[in-house]
């Protein structure tokens, strides 16, 4: 319900200052309002074509790893953390070790492995939900912990940050951290008081100092490397992990005798039907997001905001960056091309530059996720998540703002 509120809002919004722009002489803001609904409907349709192979690709692998007792196995291993976090998913269930699946591929920042983990995650558990059209407890931790944005190696906002010639593309790799992780236990306590699980146990508190281990392993190795070193050790380490997966997921198939081909084909006819399925939902999101952007709502809500920064008496630099964490829940594209906007007016070392890139990795984009891992399983009645996420996300953009601030103002 909360999400059909805000795409209402969106639309009227935006077609209210549309209006007024017209009555005040703008001729083109209407016809460039109606313009943005027929791109972002393109981009939407391109978008989920495009996922297409990665999909099938994926879901294909994971097939086979079900098949094989692999996926099976890995819930087993993280049992005694998922049972906790997920209580109402059986021990063992295929679905435990799908979220695995794509929680560990968020945690690397292998997004295109991550999206049709989290899809398949959904299917599984969507196959226990004794509600079909509304989502479970364990649903809604699972997009929790997804919209919060989870990430230990933020590999394309350092790469974005090369291109665009920063000094030190991985000085925000810290404050990245930072800010994700803040997210990510905001949102864990907020679902948590809403499903009554007690965070507080020596499996969860490992699992963090385990994680919090290799992060910090990983940046000092990464503090001796220079730029081009950075770069071509995070493309490295993306395709070591993703062929390591593919061939591990293949190789356990042929270990317990089953046909991998067959297993594979399965799966991908799952992955080109989960995609077909969601061009609605992503659409839906997209042309609402397009209008409220070209009607001038966005510049106009960031003008207002500086204005009562300006007159608390606080520093209103980082209002420049607004855009950027205004357009992240909604759409990821768009956050991004804020963020690349902002690089070239302002630099990638500047206070704005980076403060744009730590917006641009401190969470996920809530709404489209929302809307396309709920879509694709049929889920009508979202209950308390859009709570959770935005909570989380409101959480790691302040946070953004201040470690920003400490890092680099």
């Amino acid at each position: 319900m909360a999400l059909n509120y805000i795409w209402i809002a969106l639309f009227a919004i935006g077609f209210l200052v549309g209006v007024i722009k017209m009555i005040m002489g703008d001729f083109d803001a209407l016809p460039e309002m109606m313009d943005s609904t027929f791109e972002a409907s393109k981009n939407g349709f391109e978008m989920c074509l495009g996922l297409t192979g990665t999909l099938a690709l994926w879901m294909g692998i994971m097939k086979i790893g079900e098949d094989s007792g692999l996926v099976k196995g890995l819930a087993k291993l993280l049992s005694p953390v998922l049972t906790r976090l997920f209580p109402e998913v059986p021990k063992g269930h295929p679905a435990l070790g799908s979220i695995f699946m794509n929680i560990s591929a968020n945690l690397l920042g292998l997004d295109n492995a991550a999206t049709p983990m989290g899809l398949k995650a959904m299917q599984e558990l969507q196959s226990i939900n004794k509600q079909k059209d509304t989502a479970s407890n364990a649903m809604i931790m699972f997009l929790t912990i997804n919209t919060s944005g989870l990430t230990i190696i933020p590999i394309s906002i350092m790469a974005y940050r090369a291109k665009a010639g920063a000094v030190d593309p991985t000085d925000v790799f810290i404050p990245l951290l930072l800010t994700t992780l803040f997210s990510t236990f905001v949102g864990l306590i907020i679902c948590s008081i809403y499903q009554r699980i007690n965070l507080l146990n020596k499996y969860i508190i490992g699992l963090f100092a385990v994680v919090g281990g290799l992060v910090a392993a990983l940046f000092i190795g990464m503090m001796y490397m220079d730029e081009g070193q950075v770069e071509t050790f995070s493309r490295v380490l993306t395709s070591v992990i993703l062929l390591s997966v593919i061939i591990i997921f293949i190789f356990s198939g042929v270990f317990k005798k089953i046909n991998v081909y067959n297993s594979f084909i399965q799966g991908a006819k799952g992955g080109f039907g989960v995609a077909i399925k969601i061009i609605p939902y992503v659409i839906a999101i997209l042309v609402a997001v397009g209008v409220f952007r070209a009607s001038g709502g966005l510049l106009m809500l960031q003008h207002g905001v500086e204005s009562l920064v300006e007159a608390m008496g606080f520093d209103s630099e980082f209002v420049g960056a607004l855009p950027v964490a205004l357009l992240k829940p909604l759409s990821g594209p768009g956050a991004r091309g804020m963020m690349l906007d902002i690089f070239a007016h302002s630099g990638p070392d500047s206070f704005l530059g980076h403060l744009a890139s730590v917006l641009q990795g401190c969470t996920d984009t809530t709404f489209y996720i929302l809307a396309v891992y709920f879509g694709s399983v049929g889920i009508k009645k979202y209950r308390y998540s859009v709570i959770c996420g935005l909570t989380a996300d409101i959480a790691g953009m302040i946070a953004a703002v201040f470690i920003a601030y400490f890092f680099f103002g």
